[in-house]
């Protein structure tokens, strides 16, 4: 079992910087993925970014490419999401993710074993 946790969320203006915090717990061992997901009222479940925890592979959606980074802190067991530049678009809850027993880079919510419980961005114009 993993447990996740985020934190970080908030209101911010267009322009702004946010930094999304996903604490993870439990079977916190061997190969895994960690991705950012983030649904808006009325729309599907989108996926963000992702990053392999042991080689730092890291994957985007185009949306977000050169605006949002993901990283990890191995000794604290902990995702971020930098998002810079936000854009009234990028309102949404957002969730992170983790896929337990793989390397590969998944970009669909179906190859994800563990959700935290979300946090909520909204940016305003």
């Amino acid at each position: 079992q993993v447990q996740l946790v985020e934190s970080g969320g908030g209101s911010v203006q267009a322009g702004g910087s946010l930094r999304l915090s996903c604490a993870a717990s439990g079977r916190t061992f061997g190969n895994y993925i960690m991705g950012w997901f983030r649904q808006a009222p009325g729309k599907d479940r989108e996926f963000v970014a992702v990053i392999d925890w042991s080689s730092g592979i890291k994957g985007y959606v185009d949306s977000v490419k050169g605006r949002f980074t993901i990283s990890r802190d191995n000794a604290k067991n902990t995702v971020y999401l930098q998002m810079n530049n936000l854009k009234p678009e990028d309102t949404a809850v957002y969730y992170c993710a983790a896929a337990v027993g793989t390397r590969q880079i998944r970009r669909s919510g179906e190859g994800y074993d563990y959700w935290g419980q979300g946090t909520q961005v909204t940016v305003s114009s």
